[in-house]
């Protein structure tokens, strides 16, 4: 077992989780500021979507359509987007069964008005199980592009890690308020954020004594498609929701040029 844990499987894991302890950061910000900058966030995470959607679509993706090629040849093209499209309906299922909250973080919204820690409790409880459900594909996501490229490995970690700086905050916020324990509140946070390193163990266990070039594309395909679904159906709605102007769009833009000049400069 412990021949397995290379050097650049130990790497790919720090890499993994760094972007997941990023979820303390924000619940870091819930102290140290009075409330989140509605307009900053926005951008954030349209900027964390941006980035997503643009590695999945123009790397991941292909990386999984060139595995399915050394085995299937010109075929390769049609597992890939199977793959892809497999991705996208595993995410839909787990998003079906533990829907992921997507509470408004201003501290003056009527959620926190209602002054009932019991209510706050449990609704701050079933955010960090959803969020944590949801980093377990993203942890997988993130180790295993390190583990092929470190370049595209280490972009699409700095993308997750600001996309789980406000999911610190959407679980700090109602356990802070609910407990008055901001040591409760960050432990949730980190917590939460180490189901991506656990994923990454946990696929790589299961996966790693049987990888293929099929059954490595079929991973990339895979993650290609979770990590467009989750930039479309959570990053980008959320930074609209918190957006005042044009925040997202200009996020959005931003996060996939600042996404695409790293890989032409790391690929140079």
């Amino acid at each position: 077992m412990t021949d397995i844990f290379t050097p650049d499987v130990l790497f790919a894991l720090m890499v993994t989780t760094a972007a997941g302890l990023a979820t303390g950061v924000g619940g870091l910000l819930v102290f140290t500021t009075k409330a989140p900058n509605a307009r900053m966030l926005a951008f954030g995470l349209a900027f964390a979507g941006g980035a997503m959607v643009y590695v999945s679509l123009t790397d991941i993706l292909g990386k999984s359509v060139d595995a399915f090629a050394l085995d299937f040849g010109e075929r390769g093209f049609s597992y890939g987007t199977f793959a892809f499209l497999a991705g996208v309906l595993l995410i839909v299922i787990i998003d079906r069964l533990i829907p992921n909250p997507h509470q408004r973080l201003e501290t003056d919204d009527p959620f926190f008005r209602q002054h009932n820690p019991a209510y706050i409790r449990r609704v701050g409880l079933l955010t960090a199980a959803a969020i944590t459900a949801h980093n377990f594909p993203e942890g997988l996501a993130t180790f295993f592009a390190t583990l092929s490229d470190p370049t595209v490995g280490l972009a699409l970690a700095f993308a997750i890690a600001i996309h789980n700086v406000p999911e610190g905050i959407a679980i700090a916020v109602p356990v802070y308020y609910a407990t008055g324990n901001k040591g409760y509140a960050f432990a949730a946070c980190m917590l939460s954020g180490l189901a991506e390193p656990l994923g990454a163990l946990v696929g790589y266990v299961v996966l790693g004594p049987y990888m293929s070039d099929a059954l490595f594309g079929a991973v990339f395909g895979v993650i290609a498609g979770v990590m467009v679904f989750l930039a479309l159906d959570e990053l980008l709605p959320a930074a609209k929701r918190y957006a005042k102007g044009h925040e997202t769009v200009y996020g959005l833009v931003v996060g996939m040029g600042t996404m695409a000049i790293s890989l032409v400069l790391f690929n140079w």
